[in-house]
């Protein structure tokens, strides 16, 4: 890579940014300071909103195309539980070719509407021996092992520090309000540490057994990017993730994207109830 290749790698277009946020204004007025982001197989969640405006995100100036199977491109603004909440169908992901600039570019996107909590949600791989396939687990801290940050390079003052504090990435008032509405409705939820690598490739048996020396629970190829933006805009985060595969050398199946979706699909219904306790009980937090 280039030098000059390489700094584009880390560069926001402010003007860009500053267009599609007067695109989404006059489409919908004001946005909810509320947001999740649906991971692979996720999206259907957004199906249950109500009152909705859905906008493809290839009308929306500057927006990158996802091109992964499962992510449908669309923001749905409405309500979930009479609460109003944004809602991302399809993430952008650096293995698709994208800097990380690009990757992160919706999360820049939200903050410059107004949204001051953001739900991250994933497919991941379990590294953990006691996960198995179907598990939810609260992230409660993450792993950068993607070999870059989507903060270095320009730094905007007004956008946040220029060293974001990374002690609690994942907001551990979110987090009590999650882990209060799963043992409301009964539903098991696990808690770990999330570890992002760039893939596409899935992790080889060594450097799954790499990732759980260096204290991982779950691997994945999102996520990590959009939660250090988020801290940088002073975003409130909650993190909850799909195990739907063991990872490599923890069981005998092959992995292939397609189980990814089908077991993100069987438990779908778990995690809309979840989904829709939280949002009812963040909704209602004060600022």
């Amino acid at each position: 890579m280039s030098q000059s290749t390489q700094a584009l790698e880390y560069i926001i277009d402010a003007p860009q940014l500053k267009q599609a946020a007067i695109f989404i204004k006059e489409k919908v007025g004001a946005v909810p300071q509320l947001a999740a982001i649906l991971g692979s197989g996720l999206g259907p969640f957004a199906n249950a909103a109500q009152n909705t405006t859905v906008i493809p995100t290839s009308a929306i100036p500057g927006y990158p195309i996802s091109t992964v199977s499962g992510h449908a491109g669309r923001w749905v603004l409405g309500e979930i539980e009479g609460k109003p909440i944004l809602l991302m169908q399809g993430r952008i992901h650096t293995y698709e070719g994208y800097p990380i600039s690009r990757v992160v570019f919706p999360v820049h996107l939200m903050a410059e509407l107004g949204v001051k909590k953001l739900i991250v949600t994933n497919a991941s791989g379990g590294v953990n021996p006691q996960f198995k396939p179907g598990d939810l687990m609260l992230i409660d801290d993450q792993i950068n092992l993607m070999f870059a940050n989507p903060l270095r390079g320009q730094h905007e003052h007004k956008w946040g520090p220029r060293w974001p504090d990374m002690s609690d990435p994942y907001s551990r008032e979110l987090q009590e309000v999650a882990m209060r509405v799963a043992r409301e409705l009964q539903i098991p939820l696990r808690r770990g540490v999330l570890l992002a690598s760039k893939g596409p490739s899935y992790e080889s048996a060594a450097e799954v057994q790499m990732a759980r020396r260096l204290g991982a629970d779950a691997l994945t190829m999102s996520t990590v990017p959009e939660v250090i933006t988020a801290i940088y805009r002073r975003m409130q985060v909650l993190g909850i993730s799909c195990v739907t595969n063991l990872a490599t050398g923890l069981s005998h199946q092959k992995l292939d994207h397609a189980e990814v979706t089908e077991t993100a699909n069987r438990i779908s219904e778990t995690f809309a109830r979840l989904m829709r306790g939280i949002v009812r009980e963040i909704a209602i937090l004060k600022e």
